[in-house]
């Protein structure tokens, strides 16, 4: 089937009260626009035209660097006249012999098996629409019906009597179309309604008019179709989103302390026995291995971890791999660029940044370690700090297998830690270190006999 997509995106959103175009707006960390575009590519379209009006340059900007810019064919819809008028801007494009479905870019949540099976519906009869029965049908389109059950027109609410009020059954605005009759019928759109515009709904009456079925297909899902006219929407959407996909979740074996309090803003991998605490979010693309145990307020970025792990209360990892059984926070920031090693354990209030730490090594508490290199079965004391940057360059910090660093060291890289070195705490070690020595960098200790302390001076 040759199969083009029309999404349309040229609304301002006024709304929204937002300087963001509206289709931009997040929802599960990306745009609206790009749940209906990755929805559209799933069916492999031959084209996929996006039609774009208040603040196309935004919209453009971008999508300027993604993947499927080049797929794109961009419509200008200069001035909002209706659905039927945006879809004109295209129509000029569009292949006669195209099976074309329509989209909108603030219609977020659609499924590509909802799509395909409209589509299947409107290459029997050339025409096909997605309906929905709600008992919220305010604010939409209602499905006239003859005594035949046979479609024979979409009537807007602010064009609806009493009567047509009351009806249940909603257009859910996507459609599909053989080509050829989509652009007949567009030539056949007037604006005779309360709105003034071009309705792409009415084409439903001239194909009726003209004995040409209008078929359907029926979502159960509210949320597949719900579209975001204003902030609270997006808000309710997002909830509706987050709570399904941590149904699916839990459904598939991973134990979640409480569906409500998981956010996943992207592509999660897991495991067998993970344990999911309250308020984690998942960002990017997570990979989470077997018999993983994540505690509460957790935040991954695109993060590999590997079976046998614990992440501990408010940890924040970023483009980071970890491997089996390692442990890591609470409080710890694991930034990008950083591996921990089997069995490495990273503690509380530990920074790590572009840090390779090594088999069985430890950085317990409150250090800083940033482009460095550990060996296997190091000891980082508290108060560690690699001081990577003079302020222009950065620098790398090597630490080989078995060293043990004293608390409150600094270590100015460049600098190298030989095997089984030992640094002395309070130690600022500035050259390099040989294998099994030990290392003190500190002043003299001094002890003062008879010292007496100051005391509080009297004011009246």
């Amino acid at each position: 089937m040759h199969i083009e997509v029309v999404v349309l995106a040229a609304g301002k959103g006024t709304r929204m009260h937002s300087d963001i175009p509206k289709v931009l707006h997040p929802l599960a960390g990306k745009p609206m626009l790009t749940h209906v575009l990755d929805a559209a590519r799933a069916l492999s379209p031959q084209k996929l035209h996006l039609v774009t009006g208040f603040q196309s340059d935004l919209v453009k900007q971008h999508y300027a660097n993604s993947s499927f810019v080049n797929t794109l064919n961009w419509v200008e819809q200069s001035q909002q006249l209706g659905t039927g008028h945006a879809v004109m801007q295209a129509a000029p494009a569009i292949d006669d012999g195209a099976m074309v479905l329509v989209l909108y870019g603030d219609v977020p949540l659609i499924k590509p098996k909802t799509l395909s099976a409209l589509l299947t519906k409107a290459a029997q009869s050339g025409f096909a629409v997605l309906t929905l029965v709600t008992d919220k049908p305010a604010g939409l389109g209602r499905m006239i019906r003859n005594k035949n059950q046979q479609i024979i027109a979409i009537v807007e609410e602010k064009d609806a009597n009493r009567e047509q009020l009351a009806i249940n059954e909603v257009n859910t605005g996507i459609m599909a179309f053989k080509a050829d009759l989509l652009k007949t019928w567009l030539g056949q759109l007037n604006t005779n309604n309360a709105q003034g515009e071009y309705y792409l709904t009415d084409t439903v009456a001239i194909a009726y008019s003209q004995g040409i079925e209008v078929c359907n297909t029926q979502t159960l899902d509210n949320n597949e179709v719900q579209g975001v006219n204003d902030r609270l929407q997006l808000t309710e959407l997002e909830r509706s989103y987050q709570l399904g996909r941590s149904r699916e979740l839990a459904k598939s074996g991973v134990t979640i302390a409480d569906t409500a309090r998981l956010d996943i803003r992207g592509d999660l991998q897991t495991g067998r026995d993970i344990s999911l605490d309250i308020n984690i979010i998942f960002e990017g693309t997570n990979k989470i291995g077997n018999r993983v145990t994540i505690g509460p307020n957790v935040v991954l970025i695109n993060c590999e971890i590997g079976d046998d792990c614990e992440i501990h209360a408010n940890s924040h990892l970023e483009n980071v791999v970890v491997q089996n059984k390692c442990t890591v926070g609470p409080f710890a920031r694991l930034r990008p660029g950083t591996l921990l090693k089997t069995g490495a354990k990273i503690g509380n209030f530990v920074e790590t940044k572009k840090a390779i730490v090594g088999t069985g090594s430890k950085i317990n508490h409150l250090s800083y370690v940033g482009d460095a290199e550990l060996g296997a079965q190091v000891n980082i004391g508290a108060g560690t700090i690699t001081c990577n940057y003079d302020g222009v360059n950065k620098f790398k910090t090597t630490i080989k297998d078995g060293v043990f660093v004293g608390s409150n060291t600094a270590l100015v890289a460049p600098v190298t830690l030989g095997v089984n070195a030992t640094i002395g705490a309070g130690s600022v070690i500035t050259t390099d270190v040989p294998d099994q020595d030990l290392a003190v960098a500190r002043s003299k200790q001094k002890n003062i006999s008879g010292w007496k302390r100051p005391v509080k001076i009297k004011t009246e």
